[in-house]
């Protein structure tokens, strides 16, 4: 498995760690619960140096992103990060991912760690406007400061600017304990946050500058399980989890995601004829209504009928019950709400629940 240039630190936490998308990755330092409210309340520091990152350079770099990307990339300006999907022929998700702009000839993409390859591969397969792709994952540590403390906490830190003054999914390229970094406010949890690119070579003195003030704050480092019921109580999806080639931006909630007017992308008719065509399946989120936990694969039943599986599920820290995600038959919505779901054998209560679980 690959391991992150900040692998001996976290060894050194005494961190358990997890296999996630081929690479070795703390799970938790102390516990998953622990490291999940320090977000909330405080601040937490994560190390997510396995996600990827292109650099799209040149003359033809705007034509090659516009061309990939659901969402409609010219709507950006320099400074503005844009969530977006790339979609196969058929409509299928090949990844959901992070567009900054630096310049009209200057993108970063930032994918998924799994996918890395595959990403790239798509990429460079439909290239033919002359822009230069990079990738520089490897070379790219990602740092992230998330919780209600990180910006007082990273301010001291960026004496150029107030780090407050980046607005939500903009960025900025500035220093950070004296290293060079680009600082985005995009965030994986529902707290205010940021995410801190730098150079694989200073990781670790900007971990080691920013660790201390972390624990002074109360804070903890966080490990890929509580970034996981974070992002659940956020209500974000999980490619690979609630989304794959398979399932469509419609699908899974991301409809609003797809910009189609005056635009051509990679799956554009395709997507445009499922809508049309209506929705077959839809994905719902829900809470347990006792002590059962949901996991991934547990079929889902309405008085009886099977009509869907859980995509993700785990228990909310915050909330104290059962949370998730399911894939259901647009048909079988129950009006009440009313669901069941089989936990080895046995049916449990649940219901239907608004998305994001929490608001911030």
């Amino acid at each position: 498995m690959k391991r992150t240039p900040l692998y001996h630190i976290h060894e050194s936490l005494n961190a358990k760690f997890t296999e996630f998308g081929g690479w070795e990755m703390p799970l938790q330092y102390s516990s998953i619960v622990k490291e999940h409210l320090a977000v909330r309340t405080t601040v937490g520091l994560f190390d997510l140096s396995h996600m990827g990152e292109f650099e799209i350079r040149g003359q033809g770099a705007n034509e090659l992103v516009q061309k990939l990307s659901t969402n409609d990339v010219g709507r950006l300006t320099d400074g503005r990060v844009l969530y977006t999907l790339f979609c196969n022929e058929t409509g299928g998700i090949v990844d959901d991912l992070l567009i900054y702009r630096h310049a009209d000839n200057h993108y970063m993409l930032v994918v998924n760690a799994a996918n890395i390859e595959k990403d790239l591969k798509w990429v460079e397969t439909h290239n033919d406007s002359g822009a230069e792709v990079r990738d520089v994952s490897e070379n790219t540590v990602l740092i992230a400061l998330q919780g209600p403390k990180s910006i007082d906490l990273l301010n001291p830190f960026v004496p150029e600017q107030d780090v407050s003054e980046i607005s939500f999914f903009r960025f900025a390229v500035d220093e950070v304990a004296g290293i060079p970094t680009t600082i985005s406010r995009t965030g994986y949890t529902g707290e205010i946050g940021f995410e801190l690119y730098v150079n694989a070579d200073d990781a670790e003195n900007l971990w080691n500058a920013l660790y201390p003030a972390v624990m002074e704050a109360d804070g903890q480092p966080v490990g890929l399980g509580a970034r996981d019921t974070l992002r659940l109580e956020a209500g974000l999806r999980l490619y690979g989890m609630d989304m794959n080639d398979d399932t469509n931006p419609y699908e899974v909630g991301l409809g609003k995601f797809v910009k189609s007017k005056n635009r051509q992308f990679i799956g554009k008719n395709a997507l445009l004829r499922e809508k049309k065509k209506g929705i077959a399946k839809q994905m719902i989120g829900f809470q347990m209504l006792d002590r059962a936990v949901a996991r991934a694969g547990y079929a889902v039943y309405q008085d009886g009928e099977r009509i869907g599986s859980v995509t993700s599920g785990a228990p909310s820290p915050s909330l104290k019950y059962g949370i998730g995600f399911a894939a259901v038959s647009s048909q079988a919505i129950p009006d009440d709400g009313k669901i069941d779901i089989e936990i080895r054998g046995k049916m449990h209560p649940a219901k239907i629940a608004k998305v994001p679980f929490i608001l911030r």
